[in-house]
């Protein structure tokens, strides 16, 4: 599997902003990725030494507009934790 399948994005927002300055950053990943291979993807893909990975199930949510009515899709999450002095330059 390629890395590029496996990391779909970063995720830029406040609370992430404030995980970075903690050496964790957050990534939008692939479903059925598994915690070995979002960690092998970080390494190589930003030679970096990850410490550990936690995974998180985002759950869709409904959205509608007026009469129609849907649900945003659910998506899986890693916050990637990296070894002290270690950093990504793609979020700074």
């Amino acid at each position: 599997m390629h890395i590029y399948e496996v990391l779909r994005r970063p995720v830029i927002t406040e609370k992430n902003t404030d995980l970075m300055t903690r050496n964790k950053y957050v990534f939008e990943v692939m479903k059925s990725a598994n915690k070995d291979q979002v960690k092998a993807a970080v390494e190589k893909a930003f030679k970096v030494t990850v410490v550990s990975v936690n995974t998180v199930m985002v759950h869709s949510k409904p959205r509608g507009y007026g009469r129609l009515k849907g649900h945003r899709p659910s998506w899986k999450k890693a916050i990637v934790t990296l070894m002290e002095g270690d950093k990504i330059e793609i979020f700074g």
